[in-house]
């Protein structure tokens, strides 16, 4: 089955009622949010009504609840060892939180090692995920999200993420988030995407991959530059996307649209959901 939605926000007051209105409104039966502000720590108590009322509102409308997802904030850096405490309370508490709403999975950027090195980074990494397991035992598995290695990003390829893997204890309690535009940015040719995923099975193992972020790239192929385009309009095409979302070895894992607003201001998610249900693709900038 297909399970196709977007990344969706979420408030101190509606919470997961309002992740769930807006996913409604884009015909989606999956999505992506952020417990609060991806920049900061501000984080408001999880109010169990409004996550029951927003159960109660999936069920009604086809949104299947264990394919929703959470993204940690980007300020948690675990390869960063002066950073590395802060990094490992705060995604501690995300698990925590995910864990109160129910969430299985959370997507996390492995981090950036500012300077001190590829293998130290994955080290400190590696680190701070046991103390994180160590500290919390709850279902909730983290996803290591594929990056585009611009910068000091650990994360570039698939080797790299399987050295993370190794070094964990939990290792079981890790995944992988595949995203198409860090893909494309990072080397990894989409347009031969069953190559992609032989060589992410022999390094990792397919079985590995819980959630795909799906996103066109303004990028060419290697470039690492880690900017994402809407879908059909960019440099990986429409049907090459496709080739991801409908690909049998991923048939039942969520697809998540992050690409961007339209003129800034209008999220393009019901006409991207809309096109890739329908897999023809509508020019709907053209038209607005």
């Amino acid at each position: 089955m297909l399970y196709i939605g977007s990344h969706v926000s979420f408030d101190k007051n509606e919470q997961l009622v309002k992740s769930t209105k807006e996913a409604i409104s884009y015909n989606a039966n999956t999505f992506m949010f952020y417990t609060g502000a991806p920049q900061n720590t501000n984080r408001s108590k999880i109010l169990d009504g409004k996550t029951l009322e927003a159960l109660s509102l999936m069920k009604e409308n086809g949104i299947s609840f264990d394919k929703v997802v959470v993204h940690a904030p980007y300020i948690i850096n675990l390869a960063n060892r002066n950073n590395l405490e802060f990094s490992v309370d705060f995604l501690t508490e995300e698990l925590n939180r995910c864990n109160q709403l129910g969430i299985k999975y959370i997507v996390l950027h492995p981090g950036s090692h500012v300077g001190v090195g590829v293998e130290e980074g994955i080290n400190n990494i590696s680190d701070g995920l046991n103390k994180v397991f160590m500290n919390n035992h709850s279902e909730c598995m983290i996803l290591l999200e594929t990056m585009a290695g611009k910068g000091t990003e650990i994360g570039r390829n698939f080797e790299e993420l399987k050295q993370i893997i190794d070094n964990v204890e939990n290792s079981e309690r890790l995944g992988v988030c595949l995203d198409t535009c860090h893909l494309n940015d990072s080397g990894y040719n989409i347009t031969d995407f069953d190559q992609v995923l032989e060589e992410f099975d022999q390094i990792i193992g397919i079985d590995k991959i819980k959630c795909i972020h799906i996103n066109d790239s303004k990028n060419d192929l290697g470039a690492q530059k880690d900017r994402h385009e809407n879908i059909g309009y960019g440099t990986i095409g429409f049907d090459n996307l496709l080739s991801v979302i409908y690909n049998t070895k991923l048939e039942n894992i969520p697809k998540i649209l992050e690409t961007p607003y339209i003129d800034k201001v209008k999220a393009p998610y019901k006409e991207e959901i809309a096109m890739i249900r329908n897999k023809e693709f509508n020019d709907y900038k053209k038209e607005k």
